[in-house]
């Protein structure tokens, strides 16, 4: 009797599969399970696969990549269906795959089995009832789970709280590979002590988990009988933890095998064809989810270093000064973006601080401004003054933007700036700005002022561009605030409105620290946050926020006087507008309204004047004096025309000619002075109910200010 006559006599079928040429060859026997024509010998495997029910034929591609990975049979079963769907009978198919170009020559054999009772535990096969179903829902859950997992922790965290359908390991753990040495990721069932004598293995040894790295394929265990006959030297190890069955699955990412996965059960596990695949599509998706978060946390480590090394620090202590900081990027993942802040000793004793704010909020701006950073820092440590100092910064950045704009087909990127330099002895601060918002100043009797400056383009426009200083004193008490636009235009604010808010901050900063009060800034743009120094907001910000405050510290021997001063070129006639403004703020607690809108008529004419019967700038100083009994406004406009003013008789449709009898009219005392080059006209009010005594003279002038 031939092996053919044995297998028919047994209800058995040959059949060979070559899934590259999409045939399959069949014997009689097995092409009348498959209900196919009797005696045929080759058909295509189209016609073949529509014999088989669909979800079976979906569950044995997974099994036979099982058996091809492990060198395993695969085995299934697999429902034989008719033209119309109707189920025939039940056949078990066991093949031994073998990879063949790219695609399997499957060769093996077809049975028929018969179909269990509904209801028996039996009907409940590994390819049909609830445990398929089950099966399904679990591995959908799994690989979302494993897919948001963002940290070697949290899958590890995962894994173990995956609930495998009716088999479910009570002790995993998760094996590395470093050098020739097998390392323990993580685990979960075992206490941290268990972990030590499996630390550091060679892969040489006689261990499941290094065999699993060496070949690359599962190593099963269903007993503690076939651990200890194909493992003896380390089965005592593995002994005192009390399991029933192991499962070593290899971690392969992109064919590399980087490590191995052990699941261990405290009751006895067969590891079926289906089990065995349920287990590798859940090591297939941890090697993923592993692989995912191993450069995820590589990356996020790199990038954090590097957010470390360019997030703004303040320097050494400033004798006689007080400063604080606050740096709050806008989140999105970057702890660090376009806007920064620094602080640079100086070799003349001096102090440099410097905040800026580089276009957008990406990593190209983070990079930049690292850039900017190092070169600005490196300018003062020259020597080189602030004017200086940002000319060759924005020659600096114009060069390398546009490297960066050929390089990646984008626009070429610019940043604002200011750059001050600060006498710790005197308190005589230089500012130099480009494009960035002008400081403010808190004065000691409460004040706040925003500190006209002159400025220059933003850095990176023009490499031409002039930056011209700007010149005050800091008095003891006094407060001076820089911050960038992300600071006073959160919240749908312009700069006007937003400076209104920050300035009532300012302004009720009565006692309190420094650092108090940069908290308090911060939290009237954003709202109360645990931390703002090193780290984002828990929410993401509309833009950076870079906040600088320097205060000099003691109290004044007499009342400090309230000063403002600015320059109108003869380029700028709206800046008359800007000086109308800050008068105004100057005088915020004047008593008299009517004196208030005298000098800001005055200080208008004055300058008008200068730009219209001279050819240079005028310059504004306005002082409020604390006197004894008395307080003193005193108003100084220079030109450097050495032409001194006369008084005319404008008739009445002059439209010029008015300015002295105005001050004749409005002011209490007021004067021309002629100076060594140019003139100084100026005017002086005394509050109400404090008149000058009669045959007072004028004030005293103000007193000499470095001013541009």
């Amino acid at each position: 009797m031939g092996t053919e006559d044995v297998l028919a006599a047994i209800a058995t079928g040959v059949w060979r599969w070559d899934t590259t040429s999409g045939t399959v060859t069949l014997d009689a026997e097995a092409a009348r399970l498959i209900d196919l024509p009797a005696g045929a010998g080759e058909a295509p495997a189209s016609a073949v696969r529509a014999r088989f029910h669909p979800v079976d034929w979906g569950e044995i591609n997974g099994v036979i990549s099982v058996a091809v990975a492990e060198g395993t049979l695969a085995e299934a079963r697999l429902r034989v269906v008719d033209g119309s769907g109707r189920v025939l009978r039940t056949v078990r198919s066991r093949t031994k795959p073998r990879a063949e170009g790219e695609g399997y020559v499957l060769v093996g054999t077809l049975q028929e089995v018969a179909e269990p009772h509904p209801g028996t535990t039996a009907a409940k096969t590994p390819v049909t009832g609830d445990w398929r179903r089950h099966r399904e829902a679990f591995l959908l859950d799994a690989g979302r789970a494993l897919a948001e997992a963002r940290s070697t922790a949290e899958v590890l965290r995962v894994a173990s709280s995956l609930s495998m359908p009716g088999f479910s390991p009570d002790g995993l753990a998760v094996f590395g590979v470093a050098g020739d040495h097998l390392t323990i990721t993580g685990h979960h069932g075992h206490s941290a002590e268990d972990e030590q004598p499996f630390t550091d293995l060679p892969l040489d040894t006689a261990y499941p988990a290094a065999e699993v790295v060496r070949t690359g394929r599962a190593v099963y265990l269903p007993t503690p009988g076939d651990y200890r006959r194909r493992y003896p030297v380390t089965w005592p190890l593995a002994r005192r933890f009390g399991r029933r069955s192991w499962a070593f699955l290899p971690l392969i990412v992109a064919g590399r095998t980087m490590g191995a996965w052990m699941a261990a059960f405290r009751h006895p596990v067969a590891f079926t064809p289906d089990e065995r695949s349920v287990l590798t599509t859940v090591a297939r998706m941890l090697a993923q989810a592993l692989a995912r978060a191993e450069v995820a946390e590589t990356e996020r480590e790199l990038s954090l270093g590097l957010q470390r090394s360019m997030m703004p620090q303040l320097g050494p202590e400033i004798p006689g000064m007080a400063v604080a900081a606050r740096y709050v990027p806008t989140g999105g993942g970057l702890q660090v973006g376009g806007d920064w802040y620094d602080m640079i000793p100086l070799p003349s004793g001096r102090t440099a601080l410097v905040i800026g704010d580089v276009q957008g909020h990406d990593v190209r701006a983070a990079g930049l401004m690292g850039q900017l950073r190092i070169a600005l820092r490196a300018y003062a440590s020259e020597g080189h003054r602030p004017d200086a100092v940002l000319s060759r910064a924005s020659r600096f950045l114009h060069g390398i933007t546009d490297t960066y704009a050929e390089g990646d087909c984008s626009s070429p990127r610019f940043a604002t700036c200011l750059y001050l330099e600060v006498d710790p002895a005197t308190g005589l601060v230089e500012i130099a700005r480009a494009g960035h918002p002008e400081p403010a100043v808190r004065t000691s009797d409460g004040t706040v002022l925003l500190r006209p400056t002159e400025g220059g383009l933003p850095l990176g426009i023009d490499p031409d561009t002039d930056y011209p200083t700007t010149r005050f004193l800091l008095e003891p008490g006094e407060t001076l605030m820089i911050c960038t636009d992300g600071l006073l235009e959160t919240g749908g604010h312009d700069l006007d409105t937003g400076w209104a808010r920050l300035r009532g901050v300012l302004e009720e900063h009565s006692g309190k620290s420094l650092e108090d009060l940069a908290d308090d800034l911060v939290q009237a743009v954003h709202g109360p946050s645990s931390h703002y120094t090193t780290g984002p907001l828990a929410d993401r910000r509309e833009d950076d926020i870079a906040l600088v405050l320097l205060c000099r510290e003691g109290h004044p021997s007499r009342p400090a006087p309230r000063r403002t001063a600015m320059a109108v070129a003869q380029a700028q006639p709206e800046r008359i507008a800007a000086a109308r403004h800050h008068l105004r703020e100057l005088l915020h607690d004047w008593q008299d309204t009517e004196q208030i809108d005298s000098a800001v008529l005055m200080v208008s004419e004055m300058v008008t004047n200068v730009l219209v019967h001279t050819d240079g700038d005028a310059l504004i100083v306005a002082e409020v004096a604390h006197g004894a009994p008395d307080r003193r406004l005193r108003v100084e406009v220079t030109d450097s025309s050495d032409e001194l003013p006369h008084r005319r008789r404008p008739g009445e449709m002059a439209s010029s000619g008015r300015g002295l009898l105005l001050m004749e009219m409005l002011a209490d005392n007021w004067g021309v002075d002629p100076r060594g080059e140019g003139k100084s006209i100026w005017f002086e009010l005394y509050e109400p109910g404090e008149p000058a005594a009669p045959g007072d003279g004028p004030g005293p002038p103000i007193s000499p200010v470095p001013v541009p």
